[in-house]
């Protein structure tokens, strides 16, 4: 039987990009710049462009640079006004995680950010593969009030983190959502559905066409061939 209830979402940091990835299927953006370092929080002019060409859910990256995940004062309270900012833009969502430099979750800045973006949902990103022990990792992040975890299950991508990934299924529930992501294509998404019984999946497609350097008609065929899977049996 077909399912119809798998999600797909796709990162971009191009406003073509954002339009071709609705177009060609997905059912949620991750809005972010600089994807090559792994994203970082989008412009204003960015936002509120993204939010007037598509009508599908914008969840926007909230990351003051690239590097590591662990924050100074002023990173936070800069993040703060930029949650503040994406929340008068028209966005849906946030992404954003705070490590403490052991790598472990920061619950108490996470949760205090994560309380500020309400009622925005936010998703802990793959700042969580970072961590050292993902089971008590997992427990950190759901205590902070998050929606879901961008994971690859702490390998360079989902499909070999699948086994992992699926423990993290089963011991989250209900309780919150595992989004795997990470070098998710069509070449390996139907194993990583298959493997994981996840029920939302990641791709920004940079195995597939790399950043900055496919067109439009080239990333929607792209991202139709993710959404085809996602609906067709498996």
């Amino acid at each position: 039987m077909t399912d119809q209830h798998l999600l797909l979402e796709i990162s971009i940091e191009s406003l073509d990009s954002a339009i071709a990835a609705e177009r060609g299927g997905a059912h949620r953006i991750e809005l972010c710049e600089f994807l090559a370092v792994g994203g970082v929080t989008p412009s204003e002019r960015f936002m509120r462009k993204t939010r007037a060409a598509v009508k599908i859910p914008i969840f926007a990256m909230i990351r003051p640079r690239g590097d590591n995940f662990v924050y100074s004062a002023s990173e936070l309270t800069q993040m703060r006004a930029e949650i503040k900012l994406a929340k008068n833009c028209g966005m849906d969502g946030l992404v954003f995680g705070i490590l403490h430099r052991d790598n472990t979750v920061d619950i108490e800045q996470t949760r205090q950010l994560i309380e500020f973006a309400r009622p925005l949902p936010v998703t802990f990103h793959r700042a969580f593969d970072e961590a050292p022990d993902l089971c008590s990792a997992l427990d950190s992040v759901i205590s902070t009030g998050a929606t879901r975890i961008l994971t690859s299950g702490g390998k360079p991508t989902a499909l070999e983190g699948t086994s992992v990934l699926a423990d993290l299924v089963v011991t989250a529930r209900d309780r919150i959502i595992i989004l795997p992501g990470g070098g998710n294509n069509a070449a390996n998404l139907a194993e990583v559905v298959r493997l994981t019984h996840a029920r939302e999946f990641h791709s920004g497609l940079g195995t597939t066409l790399p950043y900055g350097q496919s067109s439009p008609s080239q990333f929607q065929s792209a991202v139709r061939e993710l959404a085809t899977i996602l609906s067709s049996p498996l």
